[in-house]
């Protein structure tokens, strides 16, 4: 069973009040509750939640008022820094949903298509995928994806004619994807193996770890049940069952006392 992302809202505003404040892979509470984030929207708030120099360049570029739909050259940044981020180089195409993006990939390259995940592969493994799904690292993009695909795949004139139609993204939000995406390549050396199994005694009762990725072992049927166990213990996971959690990077095992101390039986 997946819930309802308003579901789990619900729940967690039911136990701990609004949220008013997000720091790192924390979530701060009007009760005075510090909850450890394990679904980092989805992978959007994997460097934290504040867009750190993301959210400068946008305010900077807001500033500018250059919000228009006019050309700005930000996409040129941004296949830029695509091209960096995957060691070749690259041409990006803008959709507002999952299946959009992944649809155009799989035009693009059917045998060839993958979604990227950080820390997941080495950059050699990502670097000769044709066409990638890429969900840029910032939390206040919710609904954003970038198709990333080879250049040379793009020739045919007749292929670009077959992708879904792109959808717009003003300046302002093109300057924070090219500087989450810059953020993100700094980040990548800094976070390793041994950042991510430090708390393996706890979790690996109920995922499975790959890299930084939980993906649960508890039954679908029971994984509501296990969402709210959670929230509990002040852990927040994520709520669809085939979208995995995230270890809390800046956390500690203290974190999981409550789980530890009251295991979710299954």
């Amino acid at each position: 069973m997946n819930l309802n992302k308003n579901y789990l809202q619900r729940e967690l505003y039911s136990r701990y009040g609004n949220i008013t404040r997000a720091r790192g892979c924390f979530l701060y509470t009007q009760k005075c509750v510090r909850l450890t984030d394990l679904c980092q929207e989805g992978g959007r708030a994997i460097l934290g939640w504040g867009g750190g120099t993301a959210f400068t360049m946008l305010k900077n570029t807001l500033n500018r008022g250059i919000s228009g739909t006019f050309e700005t050259g930000f996409l040129y940044r941004t296949q830029k820094a695509v091209s960096e981020l995957f060691n070749s180089e690259r041409k990006v195409f803008f959709y507002n949903n999952y299946e959009k993006a992944l649809k155009a990939s799989l035009l693009i390259s059917k045998e060839g298509t993958n979604t990227y995940r950080p820390w997941s592969n080495t950059l050699e493994f990502w670097q000769n995928i044709p066409s990638i799904v890429f969900m840029p690292p910032l939390p206040w993009a919710q609904d954003l994806y970038l198709v990333c695909a080879k250049k040379e795949l793009l020739a045919d004139e007749t292929l670009l004619e077959l992708l879904p139609e792109e959808d717009f993204v003003p300046a302002p939000l093109l300057a924070a994807i090219t500087r989450s995406i810059y953020d993100l390549i700094s980040e990548l050396p800094q976070r390793q193996e041994k950042n991510f199994f430090i708390y393996d005694t706890v979790i690996t009762k109920y995922w499975r770890r790959e890299g930084p990725y939980l993906f649960p072992k508890v039954p679908q049927d029971k994984y509501k049940d296990f969402v709210l166990h959670c929230l509990d213990c002040k852990l927040v996971i994520s709520p669809d069952y085939n979208k995995p959690s995230i270890v809390p990077f800046g956390a500690d095992a203290g974190n999981f006392t409550m789980l530890k101390n009251k295991p979710f039986e299954f």
